[in-house]
């Protein structure tokens, strides 16, 4: 039997004390111990995107860490894109933009590109649909999704952001 260590994780601002076998996933210690149930778990191989996470500003896929990995960093978390009530840009554009259908890989492409256009506002195109292809989704066909994407990175270099 493995002893749970003691850590505190550092998610969108608040510190949440918590009690971890030290090979429980980042997102599932989000998930059951933190109360943040917006991170899905997907396929559980890094493969999907659905548990995407912002870790010091830079997105990782949540199912391949171990929570005390992240002890000692800021996360962010899809519940931490919107602040007093109103959405944040990306999730505005995905809802003006009909980005998302089930809704399941939704909470990971929104911090891929929340954490891609905070690193580099005036990326490209061709960069900015590679960046994404990194995430699969079953239901819009991505087109939307890079709609959106491309509305709030246009937003942004027009000072509108």
């Amino acid at each position: 039997m493995t002893q749970k260590m003691a850590i505190t994780l550092d998610v969108n601002g608040t510190g949440h004390e918590i009690r971890v076998e030290p090979r429980k996933t980042l997102c599932d210690a989000l998930r059951a111990d933190c109360g943040l149930t917006g991170t899905n778990v997907g396929c559980e191989h890094g493969v999907c995107g659905a548990c995407t996470v912002l870790m010091d500003g830079v997105p990782v896929r949540s199912c391949l860490m171990f929570a005390v990995q992240a002890q000692g960093k800021a996360l962010r978390t899809v519940e931490g894109l919107s602040t007093g009530g109103k959405l944040h840009a990306l999730q505005q554009a995905f809802t003006d933009n009909h980005a998302l259908q089930c809704g399941f890989c939704t909470s990971g492409f929104l911090m891929l590109a929340a954490g891609t256009l905070e690193q580099q506002p005036d990326i490209d195109d061709e960069s900015l649909r590679e960046v994404l292809s990194s995430n699969l989704c079953r239901c819009t066909g991505y087109q939307n999704i890079l709609r959106a994407v491309r509305q709030v990175r246009d937003a942004g270099k027009a000072g509108a952001r």
